[in-house]
């Protein structure tokens, strides 16, 4: 018997997968292209579970699992999501190899976004390292511990510019800007993708596009999005996914402009293959097809269908009957063509080879079981790089161990696992993580540290799905009396030399479905403060959160502060690390932190209005219009100055290219790292430009007493942007002021003539 070509290893890709096209039957070829939550390896089903509360498509939710795996067997799947055990993994891959037609392998999808077993501090704080190195070898760690569970593919990187701290999902991503935004963005495809070789995952970038700009913040809602942001803000990342070798993309739920982003032919055609280049397969997000007739886009699901796949999307994720078993009705009726169905078909069985998954579709059960201990450092050593130091008046920080033989640390979060590794975690083991109140003991001993959890943070109102299957989501308990645990950590506060007091917000009131209206502390946290301060004990205040919260009081009345983001499985020794000086702090903040909810949005790169004079005054009621701490911002325990900015040429020709140098300087008897930032400004051209916009930045050491130089290029790459009076990118002939320093404040200037 004559071998198929698809299954001849020494063949092109190309020739393979042509070879397998001409095999399949449309019903077949659908489901190819139909990916499945498989519910079976989320946990046991809670027992509190209204089965008939459910909406009624939805109610076959206990009997999915097996309604999956038939699926799979008649080759109506093509991937499966959020199989994260390795002999489920193996099992429901004999499914498919065994016992369908042809034998093509699933995919096996998993939402590994900031680690699997070994969890890394969430994405937005990864970002705030402003260090791609950094960022690339935590997300290579994630994909080793992926692909040896029997993972293929990641949901991750997200991508979307966040502007609106209320959107939950702020934490995903890099924060507000698109060049520090496109960095990141290319940093965790290099990582988690590579070369797709040994231990590593297809990346799938997501969401396109302007998924972060939903409306008032609030998640799912529609973007209205000008082309200019578009352009210049939101796709820059994109860009950057893509040139970094992307082999998925996954496209938004949501309205952009009043065509819903699965099925905006335009975006995911035009701009997104056309103009960006790009090659692989696009997946919609969770049951985003189906939702095309909701969001009164498409008649019917076969519609549904029909468009999203017209429009250039090649796979829909769901969990339960997909849209896209419409795809072989939708063809006989002339509603899709058939070439392109053939042509979504044929990029995923690409992926489905470069993976190589047709010569080696099962995962050895034995590896997967093995987490390195390297693993842990690399967590340990990102979480120390990701934390920021807001405040440190009179040099409270670092504190110095021995000279104090108490100290209090006070707030649940402080001795919380769960907590401490921060959403969008799935297979992680909360018993081995570190949390900040054991980080302080290890370091210090038990006797020194004591603790009181203090004021309890209320529970979300409407637990998720994910909050349901995780029984170590950290609940206040019935019993817990919030004056009298407020009166005893007051009262041990009182009793000891400092008190670290740890505030912020739950990791479930952050990320998917979790936006805010508002930026408050939650429960009586900022109360409890305020009494903690007045004992008159030093009070050190550590952050636990992955968006901005309203920090005023604090600001004005608490000495120091540090932002620990959501660390990870080694987060507490990385706070410790920080608090007594092993280490010294060199993050910085990815977004502008508001003083207030009223401020919100506020981005540092804003255009100049028509009434310069009152730029710091836009609300007749506001006694301060400026933010709390600037994008960018982010202190040391080290005495670093700038100097010496130079131009290597001060006048150049559109698409020159000049250097920008600057002299980083350590006067003090510590090492530290430092974050160097290059800002600039075009004072005319063909469309009026931000105040100020970030073009380069790098995080270099600088150890004590010791002088760096950094350079930076200015030219064509930095200095051209999309127009809406050409339609297109421009360079002009203009000035442009030059920046460079610490945070998007930095006073230290040149001026750069740029001639036609």
């Amino acid at each position: 018997m004559t071998t198929p070509a698809y299954r001849d290893p020494s063949l092109p890709i190309e020739e393979r997968v042509e070879d397998l096209l001409t095999r399949l039957t449309p019903e077949e070829k659908a489901g190819q292209l139909t990916q499945f939550f498989y519910l079976g390896d989320l946990g046991e089903v809670p027992e509190d579970l209204d089965v008939d509360s459910l909406p009624p498509e939805h109610r076959a939710y206990l009997d999915q699992p097996r309604m999956v795996e038939a699926a799979v067997r008649r080759g109506a799947a093509g991937s499966l999501l959020f199989v994260k055990d390795p002999s489920t993994a193996n099992r429901l891959q004999r499914l498919a190899v065994d016992e369908t037609a042809h034998g093509i392998p699933l995919i096996f999808g998993f939402d590994v976004i900031h680690g699997l077993r070994t969890i890394f501090p969430v994405p937005i704080a990864l970002a705030a390292s402003w260090c791609p190195a950094t960022i690339e070898r935590v997300q290579a760690v994630a994909a080793r511990e992926a692909r040896a569970a029997g993972i293929h593919w990641t949901f991750a990187p997200m991508i979307d510019i966040a502007r609106d701290p209320r959107w939950g999902r702020i934490i995903e991503g890099a924060g507000e800007d698109p060049v520090l935004g496109a960095a990141v963005a290319a940093a965790q495809v290099r990582g988690f993708q590579g070369d797709l070789g040994a231990g590593r995952v297809l990346a799938g970038p997501k969401h396109l596009a302007g998924y972060g700009a939903a409306r008032g913040g609030r998640d799912y809602d529609d973007a209205e999005i000008s082309d200019s942001e578009l352009w210049n803000v939101y796709l820059p990342p994109f860009r950057a996914a893509v040139a970094a070798g992307a082999g998925n993309i996954m496209s938004a739920y949501m309205d952009l402009n009043g065509v819903p982003a699965s099925g905006n032919r335009w975006l995911l055609t035009e701009v997104l293959r056309d103009e960006l280049g790009f090659e692989g397969f696009v997946v919609s997000d969770a049951n985003a097809v189906r939702n095309l007739e909701t969001q009164h886009f498409a008649q019917h699901q076969t519609d549904s269908a029909a468009r999203a796949v017209t429009a250039g999307l090649d796979m829909e994720m769901t969990m339960f009957d997909p849209a896209f078993a419409h795809l072989p009705e939708a063809v006989a009726q002339g509603r899709l063509l058939e070439e392109h169905l053939d042509q979504a078909v044929r990029r995923v069985l690409t992926a489905k080879f470069r993976l190589g998954l047709f010569e080696n579709p099962f995962t050895d059960e034995d590896q997967a079981a093995e987490t390195l201990a390297e693993h842990r450092e690399v967590a340990r050593t990102a979480a120390e790089r990701t934390m920021v130091l807001l405040k440190n008046a009179e040099r409270t920080l670092p504190l110095q161990a021995g000279a104090l033989t108490s100290i209090a640390v006070i707030g649940e979060l402080a001795d919380s696992k769960r907590d401490t590794l921060g959403p969008w975690v799935f297979a992680h083991d909360t018993a081995e993580t570190v949390t900040i109140l054991e980080g302080l003991r290890a370091r210090l001993g038990d006797a020194a540290v004591q603790y009181a959890p203090g004021a309890g943070i209320p529970a979300r109102t409407h637990p998720s799905m994910f909050d349901r299957m995780d029984p170590t989501v950290l609940e206040t308990p019935d019993d817990h009396d919030d004056a009298a645990e407020i009166a005893r950590a007051v009262e041990l506060a009182a009793a000891c030399d400092i008190a670290v007091v740890v505030v912020g917000q739950r990791q479930n009131q952050i990320g998917e479905n979790a936006s805010s209206a508002g930026l408050d502390l939650p429960g009586r946290q900022l109360e409890q403060l305020r009494r903690i301060v007045a004992t008159g004990t030093p009070v050190v205040l550590v952050v636990m959160s992955g968006r901005p919260l309203d920090l005023r009081w604090a600001d004005e009345h608490v000495p120091a502060i540090v932002q620990s983001w959501y660390p990870g499985t080694r987060g507490g020794d990385a706070v410790a690390s920080v608090l007594l000086g092993d280490v010294s702090p060199a993050g910085r903040l990815p977004f502008t932190w508001p003083r207030h909810v009223g401020q919100v949005p506020m981005v540092y790169a804003h255009h100049r209005t028509f009434a310069p004079q009152d730029q710091d005054k836009r609300y007749w009621d506001e006694q301060e219009s400026t933010p709390l701490y600037p994008f960018g911002h982010g202190l040391s325990y080290a005495d670093i100055t700038y100097s010496g900015l130079r131009l290597g040429r001060d006048t150049i020709t559109v698409g020159d290219t000049t250097t920008v140098s600057v002299d980083v300087t350590n006067g003090s008897g510590r090492d530290a790292e430092d974050v160097v930032q290059l800002y600039v400004h075009q004072r005319y051209g063909t469309s009026s430009r931000p105040v100020r916009e970030l073009k380069g930045f790098e995080r270099v050491p600088v150890p004590a007493g010791e002088t760096r130089t950094v350079t930076f290029e200015l030219g064509p790459d930095q200095l051209r942007y999309w127009s809406a009076a050409t339609r297109g990118p421009v360079q002009d002939a203009t000035t442009v002021d030059v920046w460079v320093g610490g945070s998007s404040t930095a006073e230290l200037s040149a001026v750069l003539e740029v001639k036609a």
